[in-house]
C-alpha cells in the first residue's frame, strides 16, 4: 500500500526534502516503521508554513504522481496563524473551497482511503486564546470534509487539548502548534485511532 501525508511544519517535521525516503522526526516518523513492517511504502510530503492553497498550487505535481492509497491531509493552523502575524487572513469559506476540489480529484484518480487531521492550537498567552475562533472555523470544515468525503476524522485539538489540561503546554507544543517527543506521540496514537489500518493489502 502506497502511504502518503501531506501537509505543514508538523508533518514536515524537519524532513530532508531532496531525499524522498526522508519522514522527518514528527508523528509520521513515529507512524513509519509500523507501516513499513506491513510492507506499505511511506512518503512525507509535508512543508513547513504550507497552507490549503500551497497545497492546491502542489497538489498536481507532488502529491498525485504518489498515487496513494492511504492519504493523510493534515492543514490549518497556518491559515489561522497567518490572519495574526501578517493580517493575511483565510476565511473558512476560502479554505473550504481550496480543501474540496483537492479531495475530490485525488479520490477521483486514485481513490484512497482518506484521513483527514484537525488542526490544533494550545494558546500559550492570554491574547492568543481568541485566536481559536479563527480556528474553530476550520476545524469545521475539516470535519464536515470527513463527513462528505467518508474519510476517517482524527479530532487533534479535541486530543491535545485534553491532554494540556494534565500537563504544561510546553510538554505537549511550547509555541503552541510545534509537538515535542511527546506531543508527536499523542499525535500519532490519534492518528491510529482514527485510521484503523486494516492488516489486509
Amino acid at each position: 500500500m502506497r502511504v502518503t501525508f501531506i501537509g505543514d511544519s508538523i508533518t514536515d517535521a524537519g524532513r530532508d526534502r531532496s531525499d524522498p525516503q526522508s519522514l522527518g522526526d514528527g508523528y509520521v516518523s513515529l507512524l513509519a516503521p509500523d507501516l513499513i513492517a506491513r510492507g506499505d511504502t511511506v512518503r512525507n510530503l509535508g512543508i513547513a508554513g504550507n497552507r490549503a492553497v500551497d497545497l492546491a498550487a502542489r497538489w498536481e505535481a507532488e502529491l498525485l504522481p504518489t498515487a496513494p492509497d492511504l492519504l493523510t491531509v493534515y492543514i490549518g493552523v497556518n491559515d489561522m496563524w497567518r490572519r495574526f502575524d501578517s493580517d493575511d487572513p483565510t476565511s473558512a469559506e476560502a479554505f473550504a473551497d481550496t480543501l474540496r476540489p483537492l479531495l475530490a480529484r485525488v479520490v477521483e484518480e486514485h481513490a484512497p482511503q482518506l484521513v483527514l487531521m484537525e488542526p490544533f492550537f494550545l494558546p500559550t498567552t492570554e491574547q492568543q486564546r481568541s485566536w481559536l475562533d479563527d480556528l474553530d472555523g476550520k476545524r469545521e470544515v475539516v470535519r464536515s470534509l470527513a463527513e462528505e468525503f467518508g474519510a476517517a476524522f482524527v479530532p487533534l485539538h479535541t486530543v491535545l487539548t485534553a491532554a494540556a489540561a494534565d500537563r504544561p503546554v510546553a510538554e505537549l507544543a511550547p509555541d503552541g502548534v510545534h509537538p515535542t517527543p511527546v506531543g508527536s506521540r499523542l499525535i500519532a496514537d490519534a492518528w491510529l485511532a482514527a485510521a484503523r489500518i486494516s492488516d489486509s493489502r
